[in-house]
């Protein structure tokens, strides 16, 4: 049966972007290996995605704390990472490959489907929260030097990031009653689609529009703020800093060189999270204000292919921060070669 070219890249796509990087080999952890090694091999235990590993890597990796990066930088990098991970999971392997490629499943059970929508808008909400919250922080350390001593720390952002989670798991629960059974078989419940009520009440109305409108429009927002903030900031500083030196004949300036590295960890990170999540974006405000119907399901249909390719992008979001510490950080790559090295010694011995 010949498909639509979105459906037939979906196919690839979505298995791509979760299963590329599958271990072939279990590594077999033993009472012989160093404890230095453990860390680096709570990679392994089970079949991951690439998706699932690169953001496992960020986490073993970042936790060690040998990135040249503070504590309160490390956990809210470290937080964005398990929060991709889990957003991988739930939406790319668990719902849109299995729609995809498998037949009736206990994956398709009513609760159990509204429950995967559940987790997976937690999720989301969270991985984009940390962002907006690792942004804020980097905002008061470098513009805000009175806060910095008691904002910047390992226990606010602690706090900050139990106070995300809590409410992401919160806003997400009344979505589990916005479906109902689509199939009865055998007394059982299968397939989740939307009550009666989400078409035509204004109660569900109000909370689709809150919905887009708090993830991810307002961060979207409240991140181009805060660099915006943050860059005219930094440019007077430098102007300051520069007269300021140049009166002293002395060159070198560190301070200079950390807020550089910082900014280009930041504002890599933001940029990507809003390149990537500007499609899904401008379709929701297409739809919403022209009337679209959303539900359209000609696969042909450009509203339904931009809607799509959003769905991707927003996705595809979940497995680049990693990538960006790698290119951004140089300690991150130098950890990321070494735990490397352990995982091809386990497996195959190259390194002695």
């Amino acid at each position: 049966m010949d498909f639509p070219f979105i459906f037939e890249f979906e196919r690839i796509y979505y298995p791509v972007l979760a299963a590329v990087g599958i271990m072939d080999d279990m590594l077999n952890i033993n009472d012989e290996i160093k404890p230095e090694r453990m860390a680096i091999l709570t990679t392994s235990g089970s079949l991951c995605s690439e998706g699932n590993r690169v953001n496992l890597l960020a986490i073993v990796i970042l936790s060690h704390g040998k990135c040249g990066l503070s504590k309160c930088v490390t956990h809210y990098l470290v937080a964005m990472a398990v929060a991709d991970l889990m957003v991988v999971i739930i939406e790319v392997i668990l719902k849109r490959i299995n729609n995809i490629y498998f037949p009736i499943n206990v994956l398709f059970i009513t609760p159990i489907c509204a429950m995967k929508l559940v987790t997976k808008i937690a999720a989301l909400d969270c991985s984009v929260w940390f962002t907006v919250a690792f942004t804020f922080d980097r905002f008061v350390a470098i513009c805000c030097p009175n806060l910095k001593q008691r904002h910047c720390t390992q226990r606010t952002a602690n706090k900050v990031l139990a106070t995300v989670c809590v409410l992401g798991c919160l806003r997400s629960i009344p979505f589990y009653f916005m479906y109902e059974p689509q199939l009865i078989i055998n007394n059982i419940p299968y397939f989740c689609i939307e009550t009666s009520a989400y078409y035509t009440s204004p109660l569900w109305a109000a909370s689709e529009w809150f919905d887009s409108i708090l993830t991810p429009l307002v961060p979207i927002l409240l991140i181009l703020l805060l660099n915006a903030l943050t860059v005219k900031h930094i440019i007077k500083s430098n102007i300051v800093r520069r007269a300021l030196l140049s009166s002293i004949n002395n060159q070198n300036d560190p301070e200079s060189e950390n807020r550089k590295r910082s900014m280009i960890l930041l504002f890599t990170i933001s940029g990507n999270f809003i390149l990537l999540w500007m499609t899904y974006v401008v379709h929701f405000l297409r739809w919403r204000v022209k009337s679209y119907n959303y539900t359209d399901r000609y696969h042909s249909n450009p509203i339904y292919i931009n809607q799509q390719t959003g769905y991707m992008l927003q996705l595809l979001s979940s497995c680049t921060n990693t990538c960006i510490y790698g290119l951004t950080q140089r300690k991150f790559r130098e950890e990321l070669k070494n735990g490397m090295k352990y995982l091809i010694t386990l497996n195959g011995g190259l390194y002695k």
